[in-house]
């Protein structure tokens, strides 16, 4: 049996740096022995199946590869079909009503407790907002992820410590659901 994930890669092909074109990445995966390997956009998804695995071994597996294959180190999560839908539908946002750049999540790698987030004063960014949801965060920045300082805080090390973090918009989003489904 096998399940179909969504590998996130963390800041490749962005402004110039770690370049790894989508294509090359669809042939490494491949050659890796997964199926189905689709890739969307150039920021870093790839969709693929494996015999039922652990997520985690699989990130690290596909981590720990690209550095070998490509030269330099790419943070990636894994997460399957089930697990993206259920954080999209558990979005706490009116997401289907707000303009796509509006709505975002950031998936993490393991938990992360309230506690993180404990010292970023909320009402002083509103109109954003987030919340925090299953090995993820979900972001409302009404005028987008670029002018958001409420995302420059929730970025910084002192809150993502431990943590691999990458941030997708509800576009994406969606389309990931779509892709691993």
């Amino acid at each position: 049996m096998t399940t179909t994930y969504a590998a996130l890669l963390r800041g490749i092909n962005v402004g110039g740096a770690r370049k790894l074109p989508m294509a090359d990445l669809r042939t490494f995966l491949t050659g890796l022995g997964h199926g189905d390997v689709r890739t969307h956009l150039q920021s870093g998804q790839a969709v693929f199946t494996a015999a039922q695995g652990d997520e985690g071994v699989l990130a690290g597996e596909l981590s720990a590869a690209i550095e070998e294959r490509f030269g330099f180190a790419v943070d990636v999560i894994v997460r399957d079909h089930a697990y993206l839908t259920a954080v999209a539908q558990a979005c706490p946002f009116p997401a289907d009503t707000l303009e796509p750049k509006q709505v975002h999540i950031t998936y993490f790698s393991a938990p992360a407790d309230a506690g993180r987030f404990a010292g970023i004063d909320t009402a002083a960014r509103l109109p954003e907002e987030f919340r925090l949801g299953d090995r993820c965060l979900y972001l409302y920045a009404p005028d987008g992820l670029g002018r958001s300082r409420l995302a420059e805080e929730l970025s910084r090390p002192r809150v993502t410590k431990g943590l691999i973090a990458t941030t997708r918009n509800w576009n994406t989003v969606r389309k990931l659901v779509e892709l691993t489904g």
